[in-house]
């Protein structure tokens, strides 16, 4: 189904979308290619724990009335398939960017459309854009029509199925870029023991170059420990955060959900006087903190989510070394899981809803 398009062109793309908690309909949707953007056909794509609350209606009714229906995955690969790019050439094997910045979308210079295209804040946070998967169409359809910039070549050192972690990845660079300047000296604790946590310490490890004896992941399940080879490791259920150990300059929280809370204030126990503490799990209610002490240790609180092509970038950079690839490895499955009609997909996302499995549920795409 190669596609070549020009400016105006229509192409048709089968798209999954979820219209209610379990049911996906499949069905034909034209999209208009504009000048400047290209055609995606997705190859592979992981399922992220975001797309499995809104697969298992696990979002707040409010939010899921807001977003649905929509089809799902912001974390993919694929390969340029038509639009007009000099940049991009017709069979280039691309990194999806989920992330859409609003001057892109809406056809207007940076300046003219948020203080995050402007420059004055985190180009990550368009209050304008648009985030696939997240009230816009996702990867889960044959084309997906993109601006330019959120297409970024994958260098031929890395395989498919490394390269499709690089949205997980960019997210933990990002966080981590707000300490950036301190990571050459400083000692880190990551709370989490699944693939956010993992990814996050691979990145610090391979990224950032923090080596064992300056990085701690805190994590419930010894197995899933045992995988951060990389790392000190210790389990939150037997350490004495107040008193135990060494103290972190930097923690960064990757647990989410009902354990946000715990994680969090174990990790302000565990800071140092000046500390930082970087919060990337996703809760969908409110988490008390213990505010006392992080006013009388002076703790300053980064916020974190998504990430820009800039992420990627340096991300699929790090990802080139073979080392990192190795690591990264850990985290894949035995077998790809087969895609190709509606059923197949609900039934893919039925199943990772079933079994949460530390390591990846990847799909591939056979349109």
């Amino acid at each position: 189904m190669g596609v070549t398009t020009k400016e105006t062109e229509t192409v048709h793309s089968r798209t999954f979308r979820l219209t209610e908690p379990h049911v996906v309909q499949e069905l034909m949707v034209d999209r208009s290619v504009r000048s400047g953007f290209v055609v995606i056909e997705p190859t592979l794509a992981s399922i992220c724990h975001a797309d499995l609350r809104y697969f298992g209606g696990h979002r707040k009714p409010e939010v899921l009335a807001k977003k649905l229906p929509m089809a799902l995955l912001h974390e993919g690969i694929g390969t340029v398939v038509g639009g007009a790019s000099a940049k991009l050439p017709i069979g280039q094997k691309v990194v999806i960017v989920p992330y859409l910045p609003g001057y892109l979308l809406h056809g207007l210079e940076p300046e003219q459309c948020c203080p995050a295209c402007r420059g004055e804040i985190a180009d990550n946070y368009c209050s304008r854009g648009g985030f696939l998967g997240s009230g816009t169409d996702g990867i889960a359809q044959s084309r997906l029509v993109l601006p330019e910039l959120c297409a970024i070549p994958i260098p031929a050192s890395i395989p498919d199925e490394i390269a499709v972690l690089s949205e997980l990845c960019s997210v933990s660079f990002r966080a981590l870029r707000a300490v950036r300047d301190k990571l050459g000296e400083a000692r880190v604790a990551v709370f989490g023991d699944g693939p956010v946590g993992y990814l996050t310490a691979a990145m610090l490890h391979h990224a950032f170059g923090v080596d064992r004896n300056r990085l701690t992941v805190f994590g419930a399940i010894r197995e899933k420990l045992d995988q951060f080879t990389f790392a000190t490791t210790e389990m939150v259920q037997s350490y004495d955060f107040r008193s135990g150990g060494s103290k972190a300059d930097i923690v960064v929280e990757c647990t989410g959900g009902r354990f946000s809370e715990s994680a969090i204030n174990q990790g302000i126990d565990l800071l140092k006087y000046g500390g930082h503490l970087i919060a990337m799990g996703v809760s969908e209610e409110l988490v008390p903190i213990n505010t006392r002490d992080v006013l009388e240790k002076g703790i300053t609180i980064h916020g974190s989510s998504r990430s820009s092509d800039k992420d990627f970038r340096d991300v699929l950079q790090v990802m080139e070394d073979a080392d990192c690839q190795s690591t990264l490895r850990k985290l894949l499955p035995d077998a790809y899981t087969a895609v190709s009609t509606g059923d197949d997909f609900a039934k893919a996302m039925e199943s990772a809803l079933a079994h949460r499995d530390w390591r990846k549920t990847l799909l591939d795409f056979h349109w």
